[in-house]
C-alpha cells in the first residue's frame, strides 16, 4: 500500500519517524514536505499535495492511504478534505481511527504533533491503515449522501420522521 504523507513543520518530527516506521513495516512512502524545519511554513502547501496523491492514486484503481499532521491536526484535516474524493478524519485515539475507516472509508487521517506523543500517533496511524471499511449499508449510503452534495451541492431530502415535527413558521428549520 502507498501511503502519502504532509506536515507542517509542528508535525515535521512525526512526520519524519512515520516514514521510517511505514518503510519498516512494508508501507511504499510518498512524502510530500516539508523537509527541513521552517516555523513559518504553510500547511495546506504540503496537506493539499498528500491528498491529491491519494484522489490521483484511487482514481487509477491504487491502493492508497494519507496521513497529515500538524501542531492540533485541524486545519491540516480541513485542507485535506478541500481535495475531491478525499474523506480525511481528524483522530484523537484509536477508536477513532477504527471508526474513520469502518464508519466514513476515509481515506486520509489527520494527526496532531502536539496533542500526543510519538507513540500513541504512530499507534493511531497503524490502526487507521490496518483497519478495513466493511461496506455496511448504512455507511455507503451516508457516504453517497456526502459525494453527492460534494458534486451538486444539493441538500439530501429530509426523512419522513423529521418532517413530521417539523416547524413551518417563519425561521423554523428550513428559513
Amino acid at each position: 500500500m502507498r501511503v502519502h504523507l504532509g506536515s507542517d513543520h509542528a508535525g515535521l518530527d512525526l512526520k519524519d519517524h512515520l516514514t521510517d516506521w511505514l518503510v519498516e513495516h512494508g508501507y511504499e512512502v510518498v512524502d510530500h514536505g516539508p523537509f527541513v524545519y521552517d516555523a513559518l511554513d504553510d500547511y495546506p502547501v504540503f496537506c493539499l499535495r498528500a491528498a491529491e496523491g491519494v484522489a490521483a492514486d484511487r482514481s487509477e484503481g491504487l491502493d492508497s492511504l494519507g496521513v497529515v499532521i500538524g501542531g492540533s491536526g485541524n486545519g491540516e484535516q480541513m485542507a485535506a478534505n478541500k481535495v475531491h474524493g478525499i474523506r480525511c478524519a481528524l483522530v484523537w485515539s484509536e477508536e477513532t481511527a477504527v471508526l474513520a475507516r469502518e464508519h466514513n472509508d476515509a481515506n486520509v487521517v489527520s494527526v496532531g504533533g502536539r496533542m500526543h506523543s510519538l507513540e500513541e500517533m504512530t499507534r493511531f496511524v497503524e490502526v487507521f491503515l490496518s483497519t478495513e471499511f466493511p461496506g455496511d449499508e448504512r455507511h455507503v449510503r451516508r457516504i453517497g449522501q456526502l459525494t453527492t452534495y460534494d458534486e451538486t451541492h444539493e441538500l439530501p431530502p429530509l426523512p419522513e420522521s423529521a418532517l413530521r415535527g417539523r416547524d413551518s413558521s417563519p425561521g423554523g428549520p428550513d428559513a
